[in-house]
């Protein structure tokens, strides 16, 4: 088509030269010059009206591009948007939660089978005296907790007199019993334990000269000294490079005093750096009276960095979100009369109890670890945490680490192999 139209143009203008040559009496070379000038003049009208076509179709195709990316920009958006909500659901960990609750339901319904049955069968055997489920838990669980219950009333065999004296004359010495994380048995904490030094050099344990009631004053010297000692020795031990968790044991007697109150927050105030590897061991049912009346003390102590282990727990049905939000970290539980006797602490099964704690970012310590059958059956259990003189009896603590390095006993040499730092 553009060559027909270059075609006319030569055409036309070779009309007008010979126009101008036979009509108007023009030269040769004029009549040349005109047909040349009129064919130029046209070509370059048709160039530019083809250029201007070009343009404005690229500016269409442009335009139509744009929209095109905008389009597609847009969807990219949208996509991403349902991306990040998907990555954000986190489904493995859902389906892991739906599992674990579809496993503990289905232990309770068959434990709930097995009552039934076991009830009925009662019944046949002897119908005028039915026998409930609740009666065979209860009775099966009474002689643990009759156990603990003669543990907590036995008076100490050392008088609170004795003990002020000890204390005057600082006989008071701190050894550490390690906490294992199986499988492989290797330390993931230390508890540390207050012996009292005799007038004959033995050693007395803690059962042994602390008081169970009464006697507030020794509890709180005994506790301020082994936050100090613990501070210490976390401090020493980061010096040299190692970063330790200690289990300090802490009572109502020293929650409830101002003085002493002042005195730990002070301490936490000022090892901030080392509060995090700070654990302070409560008895169960003190910690949960202490809920009530000193809550926001436990939240300031909290907020220092440390946390807190649960002793003589007696049950598991706890509520744990809330023991969680105040920095439990683990519940100490009895290793004997948790695999033996599961259901005086818990309605569920034993291979539940720990993925169940563990949601809430807890742990189970087995502690009174006596024989390697309790390791084997705790750990295909998936309870790691374990504690007992089977595992590693007390003992003292480095020289280099102690608050006061002159204060040694030679009477524990025997035992250093087992818990030293």
């Amino acid at each position: 088509m553009q060559a027909l139209v270059y075609l006319f143009i030569a055409l036309a203008a070779a009309a007008l030269g010979a126009t101008a040559y036979f009509g108007l009496t023009f030269t040769p070379a004029d009549s040349i010059l005109v047909a040349v000038v009129v064919g130029c003049v046209c070509v370059m009208i048709v160039e530019r009206q083809l250029r201007v076509r070009a343009e404005r179709r690229l500016e269409r195709g442009i335009e139509d591009l744009s929209r095109l990316l905008a389009t597609d920009a847009q969807a990219g958006a949208v996509l991403g948007r349902r991306i990040n909500a998907l990555s954000e659901l986190n489904p493995g960990q859902r389906l892991e939660t739906v599992e674990a609750d579809i496993s503990v339901l289905g232990t309770v319904i068959r434990q709930v089978a097995e009552a039934v049955a076991e009830m009925e069968d009662k019944m046949v055997s002897a119908p005028t005296a039915p026998v409930r489920s609740a009666d065979i838990f209860a009775r099966e669980a009474r002689p643990a907790a009759a156990h603990l219950v003669a543990d907590e009333d036995n008076e100490p065999i050392i008088p609170p007199e004795m003990v002020r004296q000890a204390l005057d004359e600082n006989r008071l010495v701190y050894h550490i019993q390690p906490i294992a994380r199986l499988p492989q048995r290797r330390p993931a904490g230390y508890d540390l334990v207050p012996r009292l030094m005799l007038e004959d050099g033995d050693l007395a344990d803690r059962a042994d000269f602390m008081p169970r009631r009464g006697s507030e004053d020794i509890c709180e010297r005994v506790e301020g000294m082994a936050l100090n000692e613990a501070v210490a020795i976390a401090r020493r031990a980061r010096t040299s490079g190692q970063s330790v968790s200690l289990h300090v044991p802490l009572s109502r007697a020293t929650l409830t005093n101002e003085a002493a109150v002042e005195q730990l927050m002070a301490t936490l105030d000022a090892s901030r750096a080392i509060a995090t590897g700070l654990v302070f061991v409560m008895a169960e049912a003190e910690f949960q009276t202490l809920i009530q009346t000193t809550r926001a003390l436990i939240d300031a102590i909290l907020r220092k960095g440390a946390g807190f282990s649960l002793s003589s727990v007696r049950s598991l049905r706890l509520d744990f979100a809330e023991l969680s939000g105040l920095g439990v970290r683990s519940l100490r539980v009895d290793a004997t009369r948790l695999i033996d006797m599961t259901e005086s602490y818990t309605d569920f099964h034993l291979s539940d109890i720990a993925a169940y704690v563990g949601r809430y970012d807890m742990a189970l310590l087995a502690i009174n670890v006596e024989s390697e059958r309790q390791i084997v059956e705790l750990l295909d259990n998936d309870i790691m945490l374990v504690q007992g003189n089977y595992i590693a009896a007390p003992g003292p603590v480095r020289p280099d680490l102690l608050l006061e390095p002159t204060r040694t006993v030679a009477a524990t040499q025997p035992v250093r192999r087992h818990a030293e730092v």
